[in-house]
């Protein structure tokens, strides 16, 4: 073999090692993006875990729409400090959504429908406090994440129970 066909061979080897390099790197990179939403799922579902937030969609959820603010408030402080934790939870969960920390369709599978629900029943209260306290931005991602879902018909989608009947593990 020739110096030519040397250059020529090492050349070649070089593109197929760059090449290689390159898939290897969009492995790594999907593996990585996989990971992270598997993180972002097990923490998302940690945050609904946790008493208070229980505590506050039991007081919360059973509210009529659109509830006048004061007779909202004629609940008294707990109702209150409920929206707020409920706000805060949701706020901070619309946020990651919009950044794409948190998938949009991870948030709608586990909590999607509660997400628009919970809204329809603060929305006035909400407002209210925007108004009193000159705070437009106020639980302004809480409301942009369940107009989005509300926009994807999460409250109207046929349950899961009902959609996978026939999922079978794939172990």
């Amino acid at each position: 073999m020739d110096l030519m066909a040397l250059s020529q061979l090492a050349q070649i080897l070089g593109g197929a090692a760059v090449v290689i390099a390159l898939v290897f790197g969009m492995v790594q990179i999907h593996q990585f993006r996989r990971q992270r939403h598997d993180v972002a799922a097990i923490e998302l579902m940690r945050s609904l875990q946790d008493k208070e937030f229980t505590h506050s969609f039991r007081l919360i959820y059973p509210l009529p729409v659109d509830m006048p603010v004061d007779a909202f408030r004629a609940l008294g402080p707990e109702y209150e400090d409920a929206a707020l934790a409920l706000g805060a939870r949701f706020e901070s969960m619309g946020l990651l959504v919009y950044r794409d920390s948190l998938p949009m369709h991870l948030v709608e599978e586990i909590i999607g429908g509660a997400v628009v629900i919970l809204w329809m029943r603060l929305r006035p209260w909400v407002e209210a406090n925007r108004q009193e306290q000159r705070h437009p931005l106020l639980f302004e991602w809480f409301q942009w994440l369940a107009e989005r879902l509300d926009e994807r018909g999460r409250p109207t989608e046929t349950p899961a129970y009902q959609r996978f009947r026939d999922w079978k593990p794939k172990r």
